[in-house]
């Protein structure tokens, strides 16, 4: 990577609140002077959202190629049919149509590395499902697109990181979804995103049981002896320092996130619904195990706000920072590789905490 980081930027769904917190965060003119936006999307959409929000000084330079966006302004590819309607709060089939088309598009130029990381807007799972985009969600896209064998769903945050077991999946099919290879696949993703992607060396994992009370030793359940224990315990050869499992509820309830550089949560709603409490307006969704970088806001849609100049624009903000700083770690993660640290140095990163004060908090430890 030479020069200026190049962020992609895809518009999602028009309907909604994308385009009022991609403006917002643009706005601040120190994100151009840091990175160069170039917006997957629509000028004239933009335009439109531009008027109902009553917000001024957003005219994005039109552009063919990414490889035309340079100096401190924001760019903008057009990636929809100009007869587009934009219907605020309403789910339709061409802003379907019109959040793939950008997303295929952003995808593309990040596959051919013409930009350097990706900002996904919020799309409609629902409408943006056609012929060529049949998956549950972008994270899964993502995955086909760069052939990953397993990637994981990073929420992330200053107060927690959370990684989930299964993602976007039924719950009647969780129990015979999440294996001991499942589970020691994805822990390895995580450790590796901890120390590539966020500089954190020997990176201290929590991860949840499946069941309540995590299983109450066999009790409630018997995935945490049978599936999760073991998975922790191979996950050790790997030299990967994992504690647990710990019950869900007492585990955020008690505040012992903050013990850990990242939880292992077994589902979505185990580790979201604890996350967006504690993170909504300004949590990040990261897909770890790409070759690429892709962040997102960790809201959705919004629909019932589009047009209304009241969404936040936090979540967005932060996630084009994350991808920034993602670039960066690794670019200084290749380079460390590359020239090790003398004996005796480590780098930045980690809890505080000694083993034998996590150990003490913890259920079952390896």
């Amino acid at each position: 990577m030479s020069g200026k980081i190049k962020i992609g930027i895809s518009h999602g769904d028009v309907n909604g609140i994308s385009y009022e917190v991609i403006m917002k965060t643009l706005l601040d003119n120190r994100i151009s002077e840091i990175c160069t936006p170039v917006i997957y999307g629509s000028p004239k959409v933009a335009a439109y959202h531009r008027t109902a929000l009553d917000i001024e000084n957003f005219s994005p330079t039109g552009i063919n190629s990414p490889e035309e966006a340079k100096g401190n302004r924001i760019y903008v590819i057009n990636c929809v049919d100009d007869n587009i309607r934009v219907e605020l709060g309403k789910s339709t089939e061409s802003a379907g149509v019109a959040s793939f088309n950008a997303l295929k598009a952003a995808t593309d130029a990040l596959k051919e590395g013409k930009i350097d990381a990706l900002v996904t807007g919020p799309v409609n799972k629902q409408n943006i499902q056609q012929t060529d985009f049949n998956y549950s969600g972008h994270t899964e896209y993502l995955q086909a697109r760069f052939m990953a064998d397993e990637v994981m769903m990073l929420m992330v945050s200053d107060l927690l990181k959370v990684g989930l077991v299964a993602g976007h999946v039924p719950v009647a099919q969780l129990s015979s979804l999440i294996t001991t290879d499942l589970i020691v696949e994805k822990l390895k993703i995580l450790s590796q995103s901890l120390l590539m992607d966020f500089g954190i060396r020997n990176p201290r994992i929590a991860v949840l049981g499946l069941n309540p009370h995590a299983g109450d030793e066999g009790l409630l359940g018997s995935e945490e002896e049978e599936v999760i224990i073991p998975a922790m315990e191979l996950a050790r050869r790997f030299n990967i320092s994992t504690f647990g499992p710990f019950p869900a509820d007492g585990f955020f309830g008690a505040g012992r996130f903050t013990k850990f550089d990242a939880v292992l949560a077994m589902y979505h709603d185990q580790g979201l619904a604890p996350f967006k409490a504690l993170s909504m307006d300004n949590g990040v969704n990261f897909t770890a195990g790409l070759p690429v970088v892709r962040t997102s806001p960790a809201h959705g849609t919004a629909f019932e706000l589009a047009g209304k100049n009241r969404a936040s624009a936090a979540s967005f903000r932060n996630a084009l920072y994350l991808a920034i700083d993602i670039v960066r770690n690794r670019e200084l993660h290749k380079e460390i590789t590359r020239n090790p640290l003398p004996s005796g140095k480590t780098s930045l990163g980690g809890k505080d905490e000694s083993p034998e004060d996590l150990e003490s908090t913890a259920g079952h430890t390896n």
